[in-house]
Parts: C-alpha cells; sequence; structure tokens
C-alpha cells in the first residue's frame, strides 16, 4: 500500500501541470482544433469541387498540396476570416456607446461610453495586478486602452486585403479558361463577384449580432457566461451567468 501511494504522489505533480494548463486554457484550445479540423476539411472538399470542375471543363485534376496553395482556396478562406473580425471590431467599438435593454450583450444602461478612469482602472487607478501600459499616460495609455478593437480592425482590413488580392487571381483563372480577358486589381474591387464575396458574409455576421443580442434578452443558457442567470430578469441588463 506505502508502494502504490508513494508511486501515486510522486507521478501527481508531473500531470498536474498538463491538466492544469488544459483546464485552465480548455476553452481557447478546443476552438483552435475545432478550427484547424475545419480548415483541413474545407481543404479536402474544395479540392474534391475544385477538381470536378476542372475536370468538367476538360482539364486535369490537381493535387492536394496545389489546390492549398491555389489563390481559389485563399480567398475561400480569406473571404470568411474578414467578415468574422469585421463582426469581432464592429462589435467591441459598437458596444461602448450602444445599448439594447435587458442584454446580457450590453453594459448597463447608465454606462454607455469610455466610463471613468476609475471604473476602467487606469493612470493612478491601475492596480498592482493591472497591465503595465495600463497605468501609463499618454499614447502609450490611449493605445493599450483600445489595442483589442484597433488589433481585431486591423486583421480585418488585412484579410479584406488578402481576399481581393487572391480573389482577383481566381477570378481571372477563371476569366483566362473561358478565353476571355483577365481584369486589374482596382477593376475587380468594384466587380459584381468581390462584393458578392463580401456582402454574403457581412450580412450573416451583423445578422448573428443582432441576434445573440436580441435573443438573449428572453432566453437563457445555465451556467454560460453568454447568458443571464436562468432566473434574472427580462429586463437586467448587463448581467452574466
Amino acid at each position: 500500500m506505502s508502494s502504490m501511494s508513494t508511486a501515486g504522489e510522486g507521478s501527481a505533480p508531473t500531470r498536474r501541470p498538463v491538466w492544469r494548463f488544459l483546464h485552465h486554457n480548455s476553452l481557447g484550445l478546443v476552438f483552435l482544433a475545432a478550427f484547424l479540423l475545419a480548415l483541413a476539411g474545407q481543404a479536402v472538399a474544395g479540392q474534391a469541387e475544385f477538381n470536378n470542375q476542372l475536370i468538367a471543363d476538360g482539364l486535369a485534376p490537381v493535387s492536394f498540396g496545389v489546390y492549398v496553395a491555389s489563390s481559389d482556396f485563399a480567398v475561400d478562406v480569406t473571404e470568411n476570416w474578414q467578415s468574422e473580425y469585421l463582426q469581432f471590431f464592429l462589435y467591441i467599438f459598437g458596444t461602448v456607446w450602444l445599448l439594447q435593454r435587458g442584454s446580457p450583450e450590453s453594459k448597463e444602461l447608465h454606462k454607455a461610453g469610455i466610463e471613468s478612469d476609475e471604473d476602467q482602472m487606469v493612470g493612478e487607478h491601475a492596480t498592482e495586478d493591472s497591465p503595465r501600459w495600463a497605468a501609463a499616460r499618454g499614447w502609450r495609455g490611449t493605445l493599450y486602452s483600445r489595442s483589442l478593437g484597433l488589433v481585431m480592425g486591423t486583421i480585418f482590413l488585412l484579410s479584406w486585403l488578402a481576399q481581393s488580392v487572391a480573389g482577383v487571381a481566381s477570378y481571372n483563372e477563371q476569366q483566362l479558361r473561358g478565353l476571355q480577358a483577365p481584369t486589374s486589381w482596382p477593376d475587380y474591387l468594384s466587380s459584381a463577384d468581390f462584393w458578392s464575396r463580401t456582402l454574403q458574409n457581412w450580412q450573416s455576421e451583423l445578422l448573428a449580432i443582432g441576434s445573440m443580442a436580441v435573443l438573449a434578452i428572453y432566453l437563457r443558457q445555465r451556467g454560460s457566461p453568454e447568458s443571464k442567470p436562468v432566473g434574472a430578469a427580462h429586463t437586467a441588463t448587463g448581467v452574466e451567468g
């Protein structure tokens, strides 16, 4: 018995940090794994669809590696990325001033705006545990206090730029297959293909944001911070479960 307990005690410290890391980071790790699986699945399905189109056009199919490095795959990926980061960018900045009575996705009704330094724990109101730049004055404090939205906005713009570059390459490949003249990047930016790809993603993201903000007024998900407590009043605003 003593030898078994000793072995258990000796092996526990080697396992505990790993399990602690997984437990403390499970949300990010699970979504990262799901993202990679979905991206791989998209690549496999996309290659099959792409090759079917090539065969229908009387052309030879391409390998998986060639397809993943192609503009067709790149434009499909980046057009989804840019719309997702647009959603976050708009939501982060929009919820500074915009309110929704009864929604946990909204701040409390009296807190519209950037709030006071004391509420935000910046400058002289920063604590020992606050990030160092939260206590900084001048451009560093201003930049850090808006860093989340600025990074989301930057990723959106870069993804949208990547979509346009990959999109014009993919579009011109199709033009050349049909023995039609290719188009320039500036002309592509005003084309129906570019805006169709863009707006079909934007409308779905904006619908999702609005639906979440409004449905969370009346519906609940026990234990989720995206929901109010099950017994909270419909009029309770800015309350998380």
